[in-house]
């Protein structure tokens, strides 16, 4: 927690749950976001602030790739079943194979990511799902990096960070930049997906409906998002941040990007 001049008022960490077989590493989501407001409820304690003087916050966290359904429940990417798990962790690599499947291709995209993607990227992993856990696959109706669902559980704005999608998702961000500057706004549309690398990998379907369940909106980092933190979101009882509903929040960063500012 840090007052208007940059000075370090309070801060506060909640241990999260981990699970680790072989090359899979998952995670909660709902764990997640239980661990994110009892810290910052823990932060504002420590620093004698009380939600009501809070004037804004934001999320920033690992490039981990959560699966969340209509409704916004978690959808399992975990070979056990567990709805619990529905989280593919950064540094999981079940999905070495499709990193090489993907690769082979030769797209364009592939020049704006150093050549080639990881099996820590996120086509790699969405790949995996839909090759291995088809029922989750058709389950989900949103795929998210970590940070952009804390800011979507904080608000219930779909909007993406145009810092993940261009680091994880290969996201177009001169496009996107392009786009901006010949319109003269900030218009969140999307227009840095590449649909013929979605289509050529195998996951077409993922461009359906505006590219709705990977994002139809980016925005810079920072942006206001929405009407700011949700009513239940705000809600002091329970595992809730304990802030005021209305209190801005920004378009989330990479964790790594975010210790860089």
């Amino acid at each position: 927690l840090f007052d208007e001049e940059g000075k370090l008022l309070g801060s506060a960490s909640s241990p999260i749950q981990i699970w680790k077989e072989g090359d899979c590493i998952e995670q909660s989501s709902t764990d997640i976001w239980h661990a994110v407001c009892s810290a910052v409820k823990a932060a504002c304690s420590l620093a004698k602030i009380d939600g009501e003087q809070v004037k804004g916050i934001g999320f920033a966290a690992t490039c981990s790739l959560v699966a969340v359904d209509a409704d916004g429940s978690p959808v399992t990417v975990s070979w056990s079943g567990d709805s619990r798990r529905n989280i593919i962790v950064w540094m999981d690599h079940r999905a070495v194979k499709q990193a090489e499947k993907i690769n082979s291709r030769n797209s364009p995209v592939l020049q704006y990511c150093g050549g080639s993607v990881s099996p820590e990227m996120q086509p790699p992993k969405l790949l995996w799902v839909k090759e291995n856990l088809q029922e989750s696959w058709s389950m989900v109706f949103r795929w998210m990096d970590l940070s952009d669902w804390l800011s979507y559980r904080a608000t219930g704005d779909d909007t993406r960070s145009l810092c993940t999608t261009v680091c994880k998702w290969t996201y177009l961000g001169h496009a996107h930049m392009q786009h901006i500057n010949e319109k003269d706004s900030r218009d969140m549309e999307t227009c840095g997906w590449d649909d013929d690398f979605w289509e050529e990998i195998g996951l077409g379907d993922l461009v359906e409906g505006h590219h709705a369940k990977i994002g139809r909106s980016v925005a810079f980092p920072g942006h206001a998002l929405g009407s700011g933190l949700t009513p239940t979101a705000a809600k002091a009882r329970n595992f809730e941040l304990g802030l005021v509903a209305g209190t801005p929040v920004g378009t989330s960063l990479i964790d790594a990007h975010a210790g860089g500012v």
